[in-house]
């Protein structure tokens, strides 16, 4: 690994613990069945899908999903675009948005 994705690596190491990995899995699969379910009702619930708020949520999705499985990223680049920072923040405001 290069040096840039070290230091990557280590800013990702306060999240790299189980129980961070089982939120971001939980919030994922939370959401996916959503809008599996009733995509109507869950898109009035975080009110609506929009340009901004249907490729964050996808991308916030998947992100999730490969935070949750343990699978790392050797490019910094990379670990930077699935960062469980971004990731975890954006489900967890919608989630908070479809709760309340």
């Amino acid at each position: 690994m290069s040096n840039l994705a070290e230091q990557v690596a280590k800013l990702h190491a306060p999240l790299d613990k189980t129980l961070f990995r089982v939120l971001s899995l939980v919030l994922g699969f939370y959401h996916v069945a959503m809008v599996m379910w009733d995509p109507e009702l869950y898109s009035e619930s975080i009110g609506g899908f929009n340009a901004v708020i249907s490729p964050m949520l996808i991308w916030a999705i998947c992100s999730s999903m490969i935070f949750g499985l343990s699978f790392k990223p050797r490019n910094w680049y990379w670990q930077v675009l699935f960062s469980p920072y971004f990731s975890l923040s954006i489900l967890i405001y919608l989630t908070v948005l479809r709760l309340i």
